[in-house]
């Protein structure tokens, strides 16, 4: 049992089945000399080799060096059979392990991992992974791991704020996917659709929308649900406001809770969000959209669901004249693990301008609401750039209203003094 060699395999091992070193050592070792075996540090005895093989339940000879994908493949196995708190790092450990002599195996891994990341909000380290998954998807040259990769790939450097390239990735997601099955090229679709909406290529994003709501139409599950929702948004975006409102309406009466209810939380979550942005904004609809889904994200919503639904009632606050109300709730987003998308990062920004103008603080206000419009342009989101824009006048001229309403003399009661 030579060292180093045997302290990865001891360590593979441990990481498969699950095991921290608290619950291998057991009473007979400290976990002290077990990292150091697992570092290599210490020659292990044969009693001990005997000892750690029984806690195992392996034979000893699974402490020889062998191929690490063996290991990638048992922590894999174990990782998507069950929930598990650490399944994040166990992946990855097997995967800094890894001998490479596998890489149907890696690509696996890595895909799971970069989907971990990025519910974990850690967007940064998903792009990372998901930059060696496409180079790993394209040595395997597998037509369906490329086009799903590129369609992931896109989605996060979106979320980063990167439109330009996101777009690149999605249109190649959509040219290959031309041969694949309708899951593949409906995948694509829902990624393109927004970068194209944002960059300002509206004509474009609506051609794509209404050829993902045909390709979805009567299809089983919720394809064609998600479809209507991708084609609301770009009709908001078009100004028709109506037509919005009603596909964003079908859509949430197709969607039963019990067949998607993390679906059925997103939607309603987005309706609001796209009700809020209209003009004028449909404050009635987001509220109830708002209280409809609030109770079931006490009970079930994430971290991120919960940072989203504060951004969305600050806005509605703001939108009903409860200034100071909104201005609480922006206070209370707490962004700094980077979980929001770029784009709700830079909405509450836009809000908190508005907020400052609102407040007296006009000069403050308006020099942060021409900075995000420029941070905006620059990342080529010119549908945002506009909208912070669009905020600043409206905000500028609600506020010189209230001005004159509340320097206007009252009127006189027709009574001498």
């Amino acid at each position: 049992m030579d060292q180093p060699q045997f302290g990865r395999r001891l360590r593979a091992l441990r990481l498969g089945r699950g095991l921290s070193q608290a619950a291998l050592a057991g009473d007979y070792i400290s976990t002290g000399y077990l990292s150091r075996l697992e570092s290599g540090a210490r020659q292990p005895t044969p009693r001990v080799v005997a000892y750690l093989a029984e806690r195992l339940g392996v034979e000893e000879a699974a402490f020889l060096s062998q191929p690490m994908s063996a290991t990638l493949a048992i922590v894999l196995a174990s990782v998507t059979s069950g929930v598990q708190t650490d399944s994040a790092e166990r992946v990855a450990e097997a995967l800094r392990l890894d001998d490479g002599r596998a890489p149907e195996l890696r690509w696996q891994a890595l895909w799971l991992l970069a989907g971990l990341r990025s519910d974990e909000g850690a967007h940064e380290a998903a792009y990372a992974l998901l930059t060696e998954l496409l180079a790993l998807a394209e040595e395997l040259d597998v037509p369906e791991l490329l086009v799903r990769t590129c369609t992931r790939m896109s989605r996060c450097l979106r979320v980063l704020g990167d439109i330009v390239k996101a777009r690149e990735y999605a249109e190649r997601a959509v040219k290959l996917s031309t041969a694949l099955a309708l899951p593949d090229r409906t995948a694509a679709l829902h990624v393109l659709i927004p970068t194209e909406a944002e960059a300002g290529r509206l004509s474009e994003a609506r051609r794509h929308a209404d050829l993902l709501c045909a390709l979805t139409e009567g299809t089983p599950g919720t394809a064609y649900v998600e479809a209507l929702w991708a084609s609301a948004t770009v009709s908001m975006r078009q100004g028709d406001y109506r037509a919005s409102q009603e596909m964003l309406e079908q859509a949430l009466r197709l969607l039963d809770s019990h067949e998607d209810l993390k679906l059925w939380v997103r939607l309603r979550l987005a309706a609001a969000s796209l009700y809020l942005q209209s003009t004028p904004a449909q404050v009635a609809e987001a509220r109830a959209r708002l209280e409809e889904v609030a109770p079931v994200l006490r009970m079930i919503g994430s971290e991120l669901h919960q940072q989203e639904m504060l951004s969305l009632q600050a806005h509605l606050a703001f939108e009903e004249g409860r200034f100071a109300e909104a201005q609480d709730l922006a206070g209370r987003i707490d962004d700094s693990d980077g979980r929001l998308s770029f784009r709700d990062r830079l909405r509450i920004e836009v809000l908190r301008g508005r907020l400052s103008i609102v407040g007296g603080d006009t000069e403050t206000g308006i020099a942060h609401l021409q900075r995000l419009a420029h941070n905006a342009t620059a990342a080529h989101n010119l549908e945002l750039a506009a909208e912070a824009w669009r905020s600043l006048a409206e905000t500028l001229s609600a506020s010189a209203r209230l001005r004159g309403m509340n320097a206007r003399p009252p009127a006189s009661s027709g009574k001498d003094g």
